[in-house]
């Protein structure tokens, strides 16, 4: 299976979401964050996928990757960068007029510092007030004046979050765009490690997510429960088995590239996500 590509640049089959460097509850030291994305780079993953709003205007992952371009500025140009922005940063509410648009994207540029371009840009949510094609129009005046580039689509999918498959966004994709998969492993209860509600700390985001409210989780950790017999009888772990159900589509029965974007927060971490994507590299299984 040949390496996809983004922009005409191959990446890697699996990217890296940046999400979890982002303080849940608390922040991690700058250089475990530092660690844990050059581990990643080095092993493959040079897809990576970062968010303006993930944590506040004064930490997010544009500090992050500033700091990390600013260690390795040989770095910059062997990854692809992708950023998602498109909100209010004082209400979280999506904006997407043109002054918005451009409020986001030349923030995140400020951030950077010139250390590293932006290849991909994505405004996260749909502003209700804002039809998509004005909004769409305010991102090409921004490709045409060299400051970002959009030619991606992100959205949930895994084995919790099928719908792409059939809203017809999946179908669209295949004829203009490849997906980008967040949250391929259903933010940490595909790989098996939260059982319980008490395996999420005090403060973790994941605790208001409507899948994992008491009664509800409940019943979704017995389906976490057949995957994982599942994965016992092919002799995987369950992580392995869902990174390999959304890799598996890719490209497949009509439908576009799809690049799932697994996180991890510590060097330990990408080392284990990355031995995941060597163990899936070539296989359908």
């Amino acid at each position: 299976m040949s390496s996809p590509a983004i922009l005409d640049k191959s990446i890697h089959h699996t990217g890296y979401g940046l999400m979890g460097l982002s303080p849940r509850p608390q922040s991690q030291p700058l250089e475990n964050s530092i660690a844990s994305l050059k581990k990643a780079l080095e092993l493959g993953a040079n897809f990576w996928n970062a968010g303006e709003f993930y944590w506040s205007p004064e930490y997010n992952s544009c500090h992050i990757l500033n700091a990390y371009f600013t260690k390795y500025p040989e770095d910059a140009l062997k990854v692809i960068l992708s950023i998602k922005g498109g909100l209010n940063l004082k209400t979280y509410f999506p904006d997407g007029s043109e002054a918005g648009v451009r409020t986001s994207i030349d923030n995140c540029l400020r951030l950077l510092a010139g250390k590293k371009s932006i290849d991909l840009f994505e405004c996260a949510r749909v502003d209700p007030n804002i039809p998509v094609e004005e909004m769409m129009k305010h991102l090409t005046k921004c490709v045409e004046e060299s400051k970002i580039a959009i030619s991606a689509v992100e959205v949930e999918l895994s084995l919790w979050s099928t719908d792409p498959l059939i809203n017809g966004i999946a179908e669209a994709c295949a004829e203009h765009n490849p997906i980008i998969a967040y949250s391929p492993l259903g933010h940490g209860l595909l790989t098996g490690e939260v059982m319980m509600r008490e395996d999420l700390p005090e403060g973790d985001f994941r605790r208001h997510k409507p899948r994992l409210q008491p009664g509800v989780f409940e019943e979704n950790i017995k389906l976490v429960k057949e995957l994982q017999g599942l994965a016992t009888k092919k002799g995987v772990t369950l992580a392995q088995l869902a990174l390999a159900w959304v890799r598996s589509l890719s490209g497949q029965n009509g439908l576009p590239i799809i690049i799932p974007i697994p996180g991890a927060t510590t060097e330990k971490e990408s080392r284990r996500i990355c031995r995941l994507c060597s163990y899936l590299k070539g296989s359908r299984r």
